[in-house]
């Protein structure tokens, strides 16, 4: 697939990946699976869902949701509670 290289959709993305912490890469794809899902060609509708998505992230930041989004990723399941790995 060719990079897209329209600069409001590119801004778009690298907003969303600032937003959810997380790489312009992983934002464009996160992006890219709306939109094959939804089957969407045209630009302007991919910087929609881009912006829709990055309107999401933004109300959850505001609501404050995921504070501490990396201790609940840290956190562990009851089924691995004992695991231990040999060196």
């Amino acid at each position: 697939m060719a990079p897209i290289e329209d600069h409001v959709y590119m801004k778009l993305c690298s907003e969303l990946a600032s937003c959810l912490s997380i790489s312009l890469a992983s934002a464009r794809r996160k992006v890219e699976l709306v939109v094959a899902r939804e089957g969407v060609k045209d630009l302007n509708d991919k910087k929609t869902i881009a912006e829709s998505l990055l309107n999401e992230a933004r109300q959850k930041m505001k609501d404050n949701s995921t504070p501490n989004q990396l201790d609940q990723l840290l956190t562990v399941l009851p089924e691995e509670e004992n695991f231990m790995t040999e060196d």
